[in-house]
C-alpha cells in the first residue's frame, strides 16, 4: 500500500510537471514572439509590462515544481539539465511534454508489475 500511495504521489508530481510547464512556456512564446517584437516595431511597449512579470511568476513557479518533482526521485541529471533549459527556450517547454510522458509512461508500468 505504501508503494500504491508514492506512484500516486508521482503521478500528481507529473501531471503538476505537465501543466506548469506548459503555462510557463506559453508566457515564453507570448513575451518572445508577441510583446517584444511588438515593442520594439509598434513601439509599444505596454504588453511586455504586462507580460513580463507574467511570465516572471510562471517561471519562477516552474523551477519550484522542477525542484518538487525532482526531489521525488528516479530522474537522471540529464533530464533534470533538460527539464531547466527547456525554461529558457522559447517552445523548449512543448518538447518536454514528450519527457514527461515516457515518465507516467514507466511509472504506469511500474504500476503494472506490482
Amino acid at each position: 500500500m505504501p508503494d500504491e500511495n508514492r506512484q500516486d504521489g508521482e503521478r500528481v508530481l507529473l501531471r503538476q510537471m505537465r501543466r506548469t510547464s506548459l503555462f510557463e512556456g506559453a508566457t515564453l512564446v507570448a513575451l518572445v514572439c508577441i510583446a517584444v517584437p511588438l515593442k520594439h516595431v509598434a513601439g509599444d511597449p505596454m504588453l511586455t509590462s504586462i507580460m513580463g512579470p507574467i511570465h516572471g511568476i510562471a517561471f519562477l513557479i516552474y523551477m519550484w515544481t522542477v525542484i518538487h518533482v525532482v526531489s521525488a526521485g528516479g530522474w537522471r541529471k540529464a533530464e533534470i539539465a533538460r527539464l531547466v533549459a527547456a525554461a529558457f527556450v522559447p517552445f523548449g517547454a512543448f518538447l518536454t511534454m514528450r519527457l514527461l510522458k515516457r515518465k507516467a509512461a514507466a511509472l504506469e508500468g511500474r504500476a503494472g508489475l506490482s
